[in-house]
């Protein structure tokens, strides 16, 4: 694997007192780093997460502020984050949808989605639908532009792992009528994360709003968990294949660590010559040769990403969840 790609040490000298940023998922893995990260530069970071007692210890750990539980699962508790953290904060410079499921067997959200689908799609367009106002207005009051990052992967294009190229099933998104995959659901759901950032880069001028994706690497974390265990089971014996076999891919570089995943996030939200609309890609097991070394930015190795595919998933995505 080629080497990760890291920030410019220079954005770490930033200063970013005063500002207000919302990342999902942040009491683990690279949201955790982010959080780590942002906070130890003055930003006032909030840990959007679904389980109160981590999401407070995360909080403490990194200097940054859990304000109330996100369930994204839950359209009724994207609305009731959103109603807390505005009633707390009047600015937001950047919303990280960085929290994700992976591979996870056949299961609905609360309102009837898919789990996938429904969790690292239907529920992040929910919170940066419901935050947008606040993110432009933030613009412009600071005449700066806000960010919006969207976490995809390098599931949404063909991967070493699976060679079946992604696409949005316009026709069924929570798989109602066809038969269920987790890998088909996962890379659904991380090609719809792509098309989000690229429909509000087409929706939001980079005035405003600088929209981008990211893949972060394969980042050493709990994420693989469902995946482990259904190829090596739930007992002792499997967890302990499993932990072995995610040491063997981080010795051999394809697995990277929490800190180099959180690199590409950092990058997009700190540098000041990021493209709205863009996708930016940390190392990958990517089957595409040359998109194995990432890239910042680079274009996603997947033809179904398309303006028109992300214009449609919009209109499909507000009819859903507003």
């Amino acid at each position: 694997m080629p080497p990760t790609l890291r920030c410019d040490p220079k954005l770490f000298d930033k200063d970013l007192t005063g500002q207000v940023i919302v990342v999902t998922g942040a009491n683990s893995g690279c949201g955790l780093e982010t959080t780590r990260q942002l906070a130890k530069q003055g930003a006032t970071v909030v840990l959007a997460c679904r389980n109160e007692e981590r999401g407070q210890v995360a909080a403490k750990d990194t200097n940054g502020v859990f304000v109330t539980t996100l369930d994204l699962a839950s359209l009724e508790s994207i609305r009731d984050f959103v109603d807390a953290f505005q009633e707390k904060y009047q600015r937001l410079d950047a919303l990280v949808n960085n929290a994700g499921i992976m591979g996870c067997p056949y299961a609905t959200t609360k309102d009837g989605f898919e789990m996938q689908f429904g969790c690292n799609h239907l529920g992040h367009f929910l919170l940066m639908k419901l935050l947008t106002p606040l993110l432009v207005k933030t613009a412009e009051d600071t005449n700066k532009p806000s960010r919006f990052v969207a976490l995809s992967s390098c599931a949404a294009a063909l991967t070493t792992f699976r060679d079946v190229l992604p696409t949005v099933d316009f026709d069924d998104l929570n798989f109602e009528t066809r038969e269920y995959d987790p890998s088909e659901a996962y890379g659904q759901s991380k090609l719809s994360n792509y098309l989000h950032a690229l429909g509000a880069s087409q929706k939001y001028p980079a005035d405003k709003l600088i929209s981008t994706s990211l893949h972060p690497g394969w980042v050493y974390s709990p994420l693989d968990v469902h995946v482990m265990a259904s190829m090596f089971g739930t007992g002792v014996f499997g967890k302990m294949i499993g932990g072995l076999l995610r040491q063997i891919f981080f010795w051999k570089g394809d697995i990277i660590s929490a800190e180099d995943g959180a690199q590409t996030t950092l990058h997009c939200l700190l540098a000041d010559d990021i493209e709205s609309g863009k996708f930016y890609s940390q190392v990958g097991v990517y089957k595409d040769e040359a998109a194995k070394k990432g890239g910042w930015p680079m274009e996603l190795p997947n033809p179904n990403g398309t303006p028109e595919a992300a214009t449609k998933l919009w209109e499909a995505s507000e009819k859903l969840v507003c």
